[in-house]
């Protein structure tokens, strides 16, 4: 009788035994994602399906930042959530660590629960090799192409919405940017997002492997595999089309890549209340260097009414809202897309 199948290689898991005999990654290769780490920004759609690939696929360190907590209309699209964190209230960034747990031991999943800006940006993007967009606006977007284009880490931009996704590989000095593209963020509503169009899961997933798919290359040393193409897809409309990226006039004039302006980078804590695309809620954070006592705030709160708590934030129901503020001080204030009454509830029931 045949005897075991050999293990995949000297230290190498044989959780990657299929992977490794794989002969463009191999042995080689999966040792160098161990030694790897990636930030993920955003733990949402196409953040949860990125998280997942990357950690099966033994990418030994994952930094995950979102800003959000897991709501019940996450569910039927984000892949690392369920029910029980929807009941805990749990940040995404929390959540997601804790089933990663679960689904491979041998990495590191760092959680963090924060809004990415140009403040906080460089100490979360120190240690990487990669970072992953898994965002759902311009204005994070545009904010990581200015930290890989001063930092010369690769990034992954990903979109989707609807059936629709795209992906783009970039690489600094070898590839167009996401500004040789795109050079300003869109006006404000001239773009439709998840609460005006919708979005189907299979959309998130297939772009989210597409994006995986390009993040295992890069951190295996498989440079010249990459793709070289702006890809989207319409799922409904069952097309596919693929842009060549290419430098030189596409680049010429680009004002981060060719003039090294990282204007986004330069902007500071960006706009104070926000609503969150998927959902009926407002993000408002403090003023600069403000962050919240959430000891002194609950007994301040528990004389109004009933408070939850878990390890990471305070939650009470006031005004037909949900108040859940964070330990940095920020709050998302669930039950209305109203940045005015959001910053108004914060202000009067947190402080401002």
């Amino acid at each position: 009788m045949p005897g075991p199948e050999p293990p995949p290689g000297r230290g190498v898991s044989e959780r990657y035994a299929r992977q490794v005999l794989f002969q463009p990654l191999g042995e080689a290769g999966q040792e160098a994602l161990g030694r790897a780490t990636a930030l993920i920004v955003g733990c949402g759609a196409l953040g949860t399906h990125l998280a997942d690939l990357l950690a099966r696929a033994g990418v030994g360190r994952l930094r995950i930042v979102d800003r959000d907590l897991v709501e019940r209309s996450n569910l039927h699209r984000q892949s690392l959530f369920d029910e029980r964190d929807v009941a805990e209230g749990l940040p995404k960034a929390a959540a997601a660590a804790r089933r990663l747990a679960d689904i491979n031991p041998e990495i590191i999943v760092e959680p963090v629960a924060a809004h990415l800006d140009a403040g906080n940006i460089g100490r979360h993007a120190d240690g990487v090799d990669l970072l992953l967009d898994g965002t759902d606006n311009f204005e994070t977007r545009f904010l990581l192409n200015d930290a890989a284009l001063a930092r010369s880490l690769p990034w992954v931009y990903a979109a989707c919405i609807g059936a629709y996704g795209m992906t783009m590989t970039i690489v600094p000095g070898m590839t167009p940017c996401l500004r040789c593209l795109v050079p300003e963020p869109p006006p404000p509503g001239s773009v439709d997002t998840c609460d005006t169009a919708g979005i189907l899961a299979p959309a998130a997933a297939l772009t989210a492997a597409l994006a995986a798919a390009e993040a295992i290359k890069i951190l295996a040393g498989a440079r010249d595999a990459i793709s070289r193409d702006l890809v989207a897809f319409d799922l409904w409309a069952n097309t596919t089309q693929r842009l060549r990226m290419e430098r030189g006039a596409m680049s010429r004039g680009c004002p981060a890549c060719d003039l090294g302006r990282y204007e986004f980078l330069a902007a500071g804590a960006g706009t104070r209340a926000v609503t969150l695309c998927g959902r009926n809620a407002v993000q408002v954070r403090p003023a600069p260097g403000k962050s919240a006592d959430l000891d002194a705030l609950a007994r301040r709160w528990n004389a109004i009414g009933p408070v939850t708590r878990n390890p990471y934030l305070l939650r009470m129901e006031i005004d037909g809202c949900t108040l859940a503020v964070f330990a940095d001080g920020r709050a998302i204030v669930s039950g209305t897309s109203d940045e005015g009454r959001a910053r108004a509830l914060y202000d009067r029931y947190v402080g401002g």
